[in-house]
């Protein structure tokens, strides 16, 4: 089996990095990435057409087949009614994970128009979720805009780490571009004396 280069970068690289940078005893302290989760929701009064072309592109953005998923009760509000697709999900881990890692860092995230780094912010455990607004960002999304229209994703990527510091350290080491802060941020305010 082929090994995809962001994985061999992680176990000969980034253990080591994080190992020396937080003095860690054994190799199984580092943390690591453990799934990445591909989701999509919609409008449940849409077409069965346009669920299925989601599905698929969804499909060829991770590689493997993408499940849709349903409603677990009704709410009228919504026009929702238990059982009715309402998005699309898909899990990858292993090779097929730091695959698709290494086609979102590099070639993914560089095409969004003015882009200038993802936010810092994770979830108070290490793992962290990024919001995409048009999916079609993605080569393997057939560009035939004048049929489609763009949908959301979020991109979630599960981690072993237990804090957000040593989850955002880890992301950083794989490649994930955050956000610089601004000089003007960082600056404290100047007293006016009147």
């Amino acid at each position: 089996m082929q090994t995809v280069a962001l994985k061999k970068f992680y176990n000969e690289n980034i253990v080591s990095e994080l190992k020396k940078s937080r003095g860690y005893d054994n190799r199984h302290q580092v943390p690591g990435i453990v799934k990445v989760v591909l989701n999509s929701g919609f409008n449940a009064t849409r077409d069965k057409n346009w669920i299925t072309d989601l599905q698929k592109d969804l499909s060829h953005i991770a590689g493997q087949k993408a499940l849709i998923t349903k409603a677990k009760r009704s709410v009228s509000n919504f026009k929702l009614r238990e059982g009715m697709p309402i998005g699309c999900c898909v899990t990858l881990r292993g090779a097929r994970m730091f695959e698709f890692l290494e086609r979102f860092i590099g070639i993914a995230l560089p095409t969004i128009r003015d882009f200038r780094g993802v936010s810092t912010r994770l979830d108070g455990s290490g793992n962290y979720t990024i919001g995409i607004t048009d999916h079609t960002i993605f080569p393997e999304v057939p560009s035939d805009t004048g049929q489609r229209e763009s949908v959301g994703l979020d991109v979630t990527i599960v981690t072993s780490a237990t804090t957000d510091d040593e989850g955002r350290e880890l992301l950083r080491l794989l490649g994930i571009p955050f956000r610089k802060p601004s000089s003007q941020a960082t600056q404290q305010p100047t007293p006016v004396n009147n």
